[in-house]
C-alpha cells in the first residue's frame, strides 16, 4: 500500500503509459465482440446496444486511474481511444465526432476523481466514475449522432448509469486482484 501512495505523487512513469495504452487498445479491440452481443440482447427491448456495452468500455477509463492512482489517466485512455478510432476508422468510429464522444467521458471521470479526491481506490468511487463516464458518453453520442427525443434519451441515460456503474465495479475488482497478485 505504501508504494501506491508514493506512486500517486509525481509524474507518470513509462510503465504507466504502457498500461494506459494497453487499456485503450483493449477497449477498442473488444468493441467488435461486445457491441453485437449487447445489441442482440437489448434489441428486443428497444434500448440502444451501445448504452449497455458502454459500461464495459468505460471500465477501461476507470481501470486506468485505479491501476496508476493518478489524475489524468482516464483522460489519456480516452484520448488514445479517440485517436485510434478516428485514424483507423475502426468499429465504433463516428468520424471526427469520435474525438468529442470518446474524450468527454474521460474528462468527466477526471472531474469526478478530482472533486472526490479518490483515485479508483474503492468500489464506490469506481462505481460512480463508471456511471458518470457512461452517462456522459451516452449524452455525447446523442448530441453528435442520434438526437433522441427527451424521453428515450432519459431512458438511455438511466440504463447507461447502471451499466457504467457495473463496469466501474468490475474495474475496481480487477484492480484489487492485480494488486493482490502484485503484478503491477
Amino acid at each position: 500500500m505504501e508504494d501506491r501512495g508514493r506512486r500517486r505523487r509525481g509524474h507518470f512513469r513509462l510503465s504507466d503509459y504502457v498500461i494506459l495504452a494497453m487499456l485503450a487498445a483493449m477497449g477498442i479491440a473488444s468493441k467488435a465482440v461486445i457491441v453485437p452481443l449487447a445489441q442482440a440482447i437489448t434489441g428486443p427491448l428497444f434500448i440502444p446496444g451501445g448504452v449497455v456495452a458502454g459500461g464495459f468500455f468505460m471500465m477501461f477509463l476507470v481501470l486506468g486511474t485505479a491501476l496508476t492512482g493518478r489524475l489524468g489517466a482516464a483522460l489519456l485512455v480516452s484520448f488514445i481511444q479517440a485517436l485510434l478510432v478516428t485514424i483507423t476508422g475502426s468499429f465504433g468510429s463516428h468520424g471526427a465526432a469520435s474525438l468529442f464522444t470518446y474524450v468527454l467521458p474521460g474528462l468527466a471521470v477526471e472531474a469526478w476523481f478530482f472533486l472526490s479526491k479518490h483515485r479508483g481506490c474503492c468500489p464506490l468511487c469506481c462505481f460512480i466514475a463508471g456511471m458518470i463516464a457512461n452517462m456522459v458518453g451516452t449524452f455525447a453520442v446523442n448530441l453528435a449522432i442520434f438526437r433522441l427525443p427527451f424521453v428515450p434519451l432519459m431512458l438511455s441515460i438511466a440504463v447507461s448509469a447502471l451499466s457504467g456503474g457495473l463496469g466501474g465495479l468490475v474495474a475496481s475488482s480487477v484492480a484489487r486482484k492485480l494488486e493482490k497478485l502484485e503484478i503491477l
